[in-house]
């Protein structure tokens, strides 16, 4: 799994790359919850993921989950078809605000 975390004025985005699964979803978990622990609103962009399982949205999960206790925004942005299937499944997508981009998020957020 790749990471890239970009500081941005009112959140951090957080991009995943590759597989989150069981070996890495404690790497993804651990990395949400820094941003989180900053007291950051936070993106995760899923745009380069290729297969995500049940860890992998269990960590998701989790995070929005301390996000929405502390009064945080929490959102995903370009989810690829892959990680989307996966949420769908789980109907997690009707619970995740989900963005297709940046701008998109930006516009909403305003």
């Amino acid at each position: 799994m790749k990471i890239n975390i970009q500081q941005e004025d009112n959140y951090i985005e957080i991009g995943f790359g590759g597989a989150i699964d069981l070996s890495t979803s404690s790497d993804a978990r651990k990395n949400i919850i820094d941003v989180l622990e900053k007291n950051k609103n936070i993106l995760i962009d899923l745009s380069l993921v290729n297969y995500i399982d049940s860890s992998g949205v269990a960590s998701l999960v989790e995070g929005y989950q301390i996000a929405k206790k502390q009064s945080l925004k929490f959102g995903l942005i370009g989810v690829s078809d892959a990680a989307m299937s996966v949420l769908k499944l789980a109907r997690l997508d009707q619970v995740f605000p989900i963005y297709n981009s940046i701008d998109e998020y930006e516009k909403q957020d305003v």
